[in-house]
């Protein structure tokens, strides 16, 4: 296939979103969710919308452009995809089918019924991506890799593909630096961060860098307005069970009810649990996947989980991996 055709079909994929039906979408995101508890509705239609936004021809083709798509010859691209929120993992799919690659993906146990949605979704516009697509539990015949998974996985992956060229990502998280300024709507936005997908997202914010004397009743009271997160069963359990170890082992800290927010200098806090450090971020961590905030270079307040084509994970250029093989 053509460059054109492949991003013709990807912007079809991208209209079909936009129109599926609300019984149709139900019983998606139902059975999503027997797979896995964390997959409520209301995530899975905000991680279809998301990637509904950039599946845009003109988006599409402005983001392709820079890079050489016309290959010499194709490779065979492993994929083992993540699964701690909806449809992690498609953007990979995304760069190694318009990149012009075959895709041997290994999908996530916990993340089957909608990446198996999508793949039928695009075979069915474009039969020829069947013969480019290949859902295995191996890499054995891979050339190439890329590999999403826990710190602890990656030295695994990292031993395993060495001899093949491959993208190796790790555990990250992303914080927000708070000046003491923001207005209402913005701490509501940063809630939108913390709290979407319960928090399990590499660019979910799960650390707050604040000024001395930070106003944090304020910002719990503004946060009341996603007090559904209490609703879910895991949440709470996670939320009572920290409340539990800080109450035990005497930590100051904040509660309003379903978020727990503490002082600690680690970049990552458990689920139900905000950490807070006075001071800036390390910008250049390697465990920081994105900053919200007002200031240079940061996301804006609420937008940390609307990536566009560019924003690649771990700050590694998928596609000019891709297009160099």
């Amino acid at each position: 296939m053509k460059l054109s055709e492949r991003i013709n079909a990807f912007a079809e994929l991208g209209n079909v979103l936009h129109s599926i039906e609300v019984e149709d979408k139900n019983n998606l995101f139902s059975q999503a969710a027997n797979y896995n508890p964390w997959f409520v509705a209301k995530h899975c239609d905000l991680a279809l919308k998301g990637i509904s936004k950039f599946l845009v021809k003109e988006k599409l083709e402005q983001w392709a452009m820079p890079y050489n798509t016309t290959l010499s010859a194709s490779r065979k691209v492993g994929v083992v995809m993540a699964g701690n929120i909806p449809l992690v993992g498609f953007h990979d799919l995304l760069c190694v089918l318009i990149s012009g690659h075959h895709l041997s993906a290994k999908l996530s146990s916990q993340d089957t019924v909608l990446m198996r949605y999508m793949i039928d979704q695009l075979v069915t516009i474009e039969p020829r991506f069947k013969d480019q697509i290949t859902l295995t539990e191996r890499m054995n015949d891979a050339e190439a890799v890329i590999a999403t998974g826990s710190d602890n996985t990656a030295r695994y992956f990292e031993y395993y593909f060495r001899n093949i060229p491959h993208i190796i990502r790790k555990n990250r998280s992303s914080c927000a630096v708070l000046q003491g300024n923001e207005t209402d709507e913005q701490l509501i936005a940063l809630g939108r961060d913390v709290f979407s997908y319960f928090g399990l997202g590499c660019r979910n914010v799960s650390k707050l860098f604040v000024t001395k004397g930070y106003d944090f009743v304020r910002l719990l009271d503004l946060w009341e307005q996603f007090k559904d997160v209490s609703d879910h069963h895991k949440y709470v359990n996670n939320y009572d069970y920290n409340k539990s170890i800080l109450l035990v082992n005497r930590v100051q800290h904040f509660d309003n009810g379903f978020v727990l927010l503490t002082e600690n200098q680690a970049l990552v806090s458990p689920i139900s649990v905000v950490y807070y450090e006075v001071g800036e971020p390390d910008v250049s961590s390697e465990k920081i996947q994105c900053i919200a905030g007002s200031g240079d270079n940061m996301i804006p307040f609420g937008k940390t989980q609307e990536p566009e084509l560019t924003d690649y994970a771990d700050r590694v250029d998928t596609m000019k991996f891709l297009t160099a093989l």
